[in-house]
């Protein structure tokens, strides 16, 4: 269901007098020369004005130099490059290093935590990393283990740390940090574990905690006030707690793993929580406030705005998390600032990110089959709900039965791979999973520290389609509409790169790094990198000549199987099965791959 939004430009978020910014990150990002944020800027479009790579030119493509990280798990995220240094991270142990581009990639500094592997086997889909962060003249780790770290970018000395969370209770992280003003605001994994989700935020010169938002809970807990809104009307007292049974929101999940952006004008942070816990609907009644919301919070109070809850009481694990995308779009002849959102659960939204209003609600893979729509009526009492299709609920009468071919899988339509937006197209680019599942739940207790599920899964690619387990799209925010689909063997887990050259880069799980025509999606170059990419494409411009680097590894979710040896279709949460054949085309590795056209 939709509203059609007529005519779309892209407005520039980041001037460079916005007093309630972060003023380095500002003016860094401003710097077309630099990747100095994961997300390419604070409103995640992941577009990069750089045009010397172009679609007429970018299939004379060479590989410039490379960097074996020495790690041989999943590489999510990317470099930063800021200034004459590029910034390389790796999944657990969380190495870090300083190369000098000045100096072949010299290394200037390394920086290796000793974290306890025991935080391993907490993490739940692979020991992945989604990168760091820069602020200040400081880059900022969050370490697996919950521990933040500030390492000063000239010589990598340790400026402060602070522990946000316990693995022991099953707190984790995977996610990167987002700095804003004085403040690094983090979140948390763990939704398998039972944790409660909880986003924080840490002074950042000295880490002293300034303040915590909860996922669910007492409203103080969950820092809403009378003002805060959900679809345009308050949410109300206890606006968590009335939608649980007893005390279970304490372990109620709505972890917070994924990506933030952030509106300077408007002075709110955007991002999602995940699943509610456990997996096994039946355990917990109610809509299960406030799992699977995007949140609008205040940065420097962290109150809420508003929120609006997606998937309420989530039957298949279809976390939140993914990156709210900010633009500035032209709705019924007014200029409106928007937020899109492509969920796990199959849907692409577009709100009012000023007012949470809802605009778009549309399947970006036809597959999807869960539900037939989303209510836009807001006259009625269903408004902003799905419709749930009672064949693929996997809460069958208060009873443990075995539901088959859900689509989407529980990885959803789309994972945390971050997709791309280019203000010239006026496209989203959408790197997504093409796979569907058979759930079936079973009871389970609590246990801190151990493994809350509640459920066994079974993937496979959608049938009746090209046989493919993903897709690369490109999506129309104003029609709620996909103009051209590639498919793909495997799902497409790698975050997109838009630019000024109307390419497109995104890589594959077999280990390609591919560019296509932005307007037409036409493949332009491929790459084969030494092992399955899973990290984001980024690019910068370094003595006058621009470079496109990933990070190849195979691993996450979709990689699990390869990363962690394992055998069994059940493991890994069902991707092990579902992914099997990825043994066929790659194997584990650890490396930088940097692109440059040749002189």
């Amino acid at each position: 269901m939709k509203r059609l939004l007529i005519g779309s430009t892209m407005t520039a978020l980041l001037c460079a007098g916005a007093v309630s910014a972060n003023d380095s990150v500002l003016s860094d990002t401003s710097n077309v020369n630099q990747w100095a944020i994961q997300t390419g800027d604070y409103a995640n479009t992941r577009y990069s004005k750089l045009n010397q790579i172009n679609r007429h030119n970018v299939k004379r493509l060479q590989v410039a130099w490379t960097f074996s990280t020495g790690v041989l798990r999943g590489h999510e995220g990317s470099p930063l490059v800021i200034g004459d240094t590029m910034y390389v991270h790796t999944p657990f142990p969380n190495i870090v290093y300083a190369l000098d581009l000045n100096n072949d990639g010299a290394i200037k500094w390394k920086y290796e935590p000793k974290q306890d592997p025991d935080v391993i086997p907490v993490m739940c889909c692979d020991t992945v990393n989604r990168g760091l962060a820069h602020a200040d003249g400081t880059i900022f780790l969050h370490q697996a283990d919950t521990t933040i770290v500030a390492l000063d970018a000239a010589s990598g000395d340790v400026k402060w740390t602070a522990v946000n969370g316990d693995p022991s209770i099953g707190e984790t992280n995977t996610a990167t940090v987002l700095p804003v003003k004085d403040k690094i605001i983090v979140g948390i994994s763990g939704g398998e574990f039972g944790i409660q989700g909880h986003v924080t935020a840490y002074d950042i010169e000295s880490g002293e905690r300034l303040w915590r938002a909860f996922s669910q809970g007492p409203d103080d807990m969950l820092l809403f006030d009378e003002n805060t809104t959900s679809l345009g009307k308050p949410v109300g007292e206890n606006s968590s707690l009335d939608t649980w049974e007893g005390d279970q929101w304490k372990i109620g999940g709505g972890a917070t793993w994924g990506w933030y952006s952030y509106d300077p004008d408007l002075n709110l942070f955007y991002y999602g929580s995940g699943n509610p816990s456990t997996w096994n609907p039946a355990q917990r009644p109610g809509d299960n406030r406030w799992s699977m919301t995007i949140f609008a919070r205040d940065a420097d109070t962290g109150v809420a705005k508003w929120v609006y809850q997606m998937t309420p009481h989530d039957e298949w694990d279809y976390d939140g998390i993914n990156e709210m995308i900010l633009t500035d779009q032209e709705i019924d002849g007014k200029m409106r600032p928007l937020l899109t959102h492509f969920d796990r659960n199959g849907l692409g939204y577009t709100l009012d990110r000023a007012t949470g209003e809802l605009l778009v609600a549309e399947k970006f893979d036809p597959v999807v089959n869960w539900t037939t729509g989303v209510d836009m009526d807001p006259d009625s009492e269903t408004y902003g709900r799905p419709a749930v299709v009672a064949e693929y609920s996997t809460e069958q009468n208060g009873e443990d039965v075995n539901s088959t071919g859900i689509c989407p899988a529980a990885l959803g339509s789309k994972d945390q791979q971050p997709a791309a937006y280019s203000p010239r197209t006026e496209l989203f680019y959408v790197p997504t999973n093409h796979v569907c599942m058979d759930y079936e739940p079973f009871r389970v207790s609590y246990t801190a520290g151990q493994p809350y599920v509640g459920a066994t899964l079974a993937m496979y690619p959608a049938p009746d389609s090209h046989g493919g387990m993903g897709n690369f799209i490109a999506w129309d925010g104003k029609k709620g509409e996909i103009v051209w689909s590639l498919p793909e063997k495997f799902s497409v887990w790698s975050g997109a790169l838009a630019t000024a050259g109307d390419v497109v880069f995104y890589g594959t799980l077999e280990g390609h790094l591919k560019a296509v025509d932005a307007r037409s999606g036409e493949e332009l170059y491929k790459f084969k990198t030494p092992s399955g990419i899973i990290g984001n494409v980024m690019t910068y411009k370094h003595d006058g000549k621009q470079y496109v680097g990933i990070l190849s590894g195979i691993g996450g979710w979709a990689g699990i199987g390869l990363a962690a040896g394992l055998t069994n279709p059940n493991d890994g949460l069902g991707a092990v099965g579902g992914y099997a054949a990825l043994s066929n085309y790659t194997a584990l590795g650890g490396q930088l791959t940097v692109f440059a056209l040749p002189d």
